[in-house]
């Protein structure tokens, strides 16, 4: 078993403020990575800058990354980074603005492969980053991927370095607050399927196993309060983020398997929400590894609270509401993408374009 994770967690309200001497280490400019709006309305930019100006560190901000970011968007900030002399990069936001923080890190010390992004040689360790997430879910914070939009394939493709380890995550669910139901519910079901994959993957070791099911259990306590309010207590928020940085940790060395990859397919042609496409095959997905004897479903379903795959598929439909919808022909197109991704090697059972389309079609009918 090999187990690497280099990041610094800090974790709790008022993190950042209590914390803020860490920020020092990292030299005396920094470039802040977000989206246009979420960090400014929830405090967490505010709070940032706040301890940036304790430390007499000045800074620049590049607030211009979008939902699923483009390797176009990734090449600005880092010319941004580069032109502004960071010293360091501070992500703060969702799963997007982290991936993009990492990459702009990157960026500012290896020139990108112009023909083939995705295959360029990482051989310059980037910029230190700092990740502040706010939402729960990505668990980007302790992991070595950055998921970027690409068109060639027509799908997502990871960039997957140890390198990109953020240097520390400050996690504080006070940032988590202002998030809608919907956005909630989403980034969930994405923690859920991190730590689901996670245990079921070939590479998952008893280390692995003992962090996802932890994760499991704590989502499956969460869920129902999807259910029953539309206020999600801010107990629960921490508790949401304590069981996406697990489920993070779990996939910074498992990866993740078919699902993942499927999904990816419903965001990019579909417009769906990473969380949710993941959500809406995970069933199915899970029905097909118990249909080929894969015994670690059934403990998966206890820790999570639901007796059957039958029962977790009942509550699914109640969580998910009304479901998109595919064609044969998207599921078999869909399939093909899903089969070239290396997520297919993590996946504990063979399976071929007529599987995948089955659970595309089972899950989306």
């Amino acid at each position: 078993m090999q187990y690497y994770m280099p990041t610094k967690i800090v974790f709790g309200q008022g993190v950042i403020e209590s914390g803020f001497d860490l920020f020092k280490q990292y030299g005396k400019k920094a470039l802040i990575v977000t989206g246009r709006n979420s960090s400014k309305k929830n405090g967490s930019l505010e709070d940032i800058i706040k301890a940036l100006d304790k430390n007499k560190i000045t800074y620049s901000v590049f607030d211009e990354v979008e939902s699923n970011p483009s390797v176009e968007t990734v090449q600005r900030g880092g010319g941004l980074a580069i032109k502004e002399k960071a010293d360091f990069i501070i992500g703060v936001g969702g799963g997007s603005p982290l991936d993009a923080a990492k990459v702009i890190a990157l960026l500012t010390k290896n020139k990108a492969n112009d023909e083939n992004f995705f295959q360029t040689e990482w051989k310059e360790d980037p910029l230190p980053m700092i990740a502040v997430p706010t939402t729960a879910g990505t668990g980007s914070e302790v992991t070595p991927y950055a998921i970027l939009t690409n068109p060639g394939i027509e799908s997502k493709s990871s960039i997957v370095s140890e390198k990109i380890f953020p240097a520390v995550a400050f996690l504080d669910a006070s940032y988590t607050q202002t998030l809608l139901r919907e956005i909630t519910l989403n980034t969930a079901l994405d923690a859920l399927s991190h730590s689901v994959e996670g245990f079921l993957s070939t590479r998952a070791s008893d280390f692995t196993n003992l962090t996802a099911l932890e994760s499991i259990r704590i989502l499956g306590e969460i869920f129902p309060f999807f259910l029953e309010s539309k206020d999600i207590p801010f107990q629960m928020r921490e508790k949401l983020l304590y069981a996406s940085l697990l489920g993070g940790m779990v996939i910074a060395q498992t990866g993740t398997t078919a699902l993942h990859a499927m999904g990816y397919s419903l965001t990019y042609f579909k417009n769906i929400d990473h969380g949710r496409a993941n959500g809406l095959l995970m069933a199915e997905y899970l029905d097909f590894l118990k249909s080929r004897k894969v015994n670690q479903v059934d403990l998966a379903l206890k820790t999570f609270g639901v007796a059957t795959i039958q029962d977790f598929k009942l509550f699914f439909d109640h969580l998910l509401g009304v479901k998109e919808k595919i064609t044969e022909k998207e599921s078999l197109y869909y399939a093909k993408i899903t089969l070239k991704t290396r997520n297919m090697n993590f996946t504990l059972k063979t399976m071929g374009e007529k599987e995948l389309s089955e659970i595309y079609l089972n899950s989306l009918k």
